[in-house]
């Protein structure tokens, strides 16, 4: 098993690459934290398209869609009623956690939180197959939002276009799709431990949470947690993170000095927050423009800016 010194000088830094494969040569119980926004498996992007559904149109665009400009621009609904291919969507995407839930689990200590965003469908499928790699489920965390955009097309409309006026009127007050999505579920699974928290974190330093730290970032240690992109920090990544979010939830379960491993590490906000709270960090990601991004935004602190 490869050193961690071989990632860098402190054991940490930016990689680019193929996530499991990096992670397989992190070493046995050397991570402290696993801070994640995983690919949520709702083409939301051509990455996060995690299945072989031939039966929805995937990564196109709705007149809605159009009208909306960049807010949003991507969709995936079935096209000729569910099928059979649709119903294996949330199967494919558990199949994709399971690829990596063994190795997250062997990298972190002992009592060891891997905190992961996910999506509000596929968050069970995520859940299930990282207990069915040896992770404890503690909680699920809810990040609330200040803004979101509501995607369900109008029913009456959809009859208005085909001239059914009567059926438009109808059906109105009526839509097509969710409600407005203005929570995203965080999952916090922790590794198991041998003995007592209290006996774990002598040895391990991790097992217990930081009340005192979490309090100062979100007011209370409730469970639902809001809080938005500052003015300016946003534009980097379709699905970035606030850093005020994620600052709190690497003060929650980990000290100064230790390492936070984000294997999908997107615009690099997991590593800036790990660097703002004095943590090191080991972030992967597969594209080579946004790895550019994150040492960009890592630079001015590693150069003594105020930036």
């Amino acid at each position: 098993m490869n050193d961690l010194g071989l990632f860098g000088p402190e054991g940490a830094g930016v990689l680019q690459g193929d996530c499991l494969e990096l992670t397989r040569q992190i070493p046995d119980g050397s991570v402290h934290l696993i801070l994640s926004d995983i690919p949520y498996g709702i083409g939301a992007e051509a990455w996060d398209v995690l299945h072989e559904n031939t039966n929805s149109a995937l990564l196109g665009a709705s007149p809605a869609q159009q009208r909306a400009g960049s807010v949003f621009r991507r969709r995936g609904k079935p096209i000729n009623g569910w099928s059979e291919a649709d119903a294996e969507i949330p199967r494919e995407y558990q199949a994709f956690c399971a690829r990596w839930a063994s190795e997250w689990l062997r990298v972190l200590k002992p009592g060891g939180s891997a905190v992961v965003f996910a999506g509000r469908r596929f968050a069970p499928r995520c859940v299930t197959a990282l207990e069915d790699a040896g992770f404890n489920f503690r909680d699920m965390l809810a990040w609330s939002r200040p803004q979101a955009v509501h995607r369900a097309q109008r029913l009456s409309v959809v009859f208005e276009r085909r001239g059914d006026t009567e059926r438009a009127q109808q059906w109105t007050g009526w839509r097509l799709g969710n409600l407005r999505p203005t929570f995203e579920p965080i999952l916090w699974c922790f590794k198991p431990y041998r003995i007592t928290i209290a006996d774990n974190v002598i040895e391990h330093e991790v097992g217990a949470y930081n009340e005192e730290a979490f309090r100062r970032h979100f007011g209370s240690t409730d469970n639902v947690l809001s809080c938005g992109l500052d003015q300016g920090e946003g534009g980097l990544h379709p699905t970035q993170k606030p850093l005020r979010l994620l600052k709190g939830l690497i003060e929650l379960t980990t000290l100064p000095g230790h390492l936070v491993l984000d294997p999908f590490a997107g615009s690099g906000s997991t590593a800036v927050a790990a660097q703002a709270t004095g943590r090191r960090y080991l972030v992967i990601e597969r594209d080579p423009a946004y790895c550019e991004v994150i040492r960009q935004r890592l630079r001015p602190a590693s150069e003594g800016s105020s930036g």
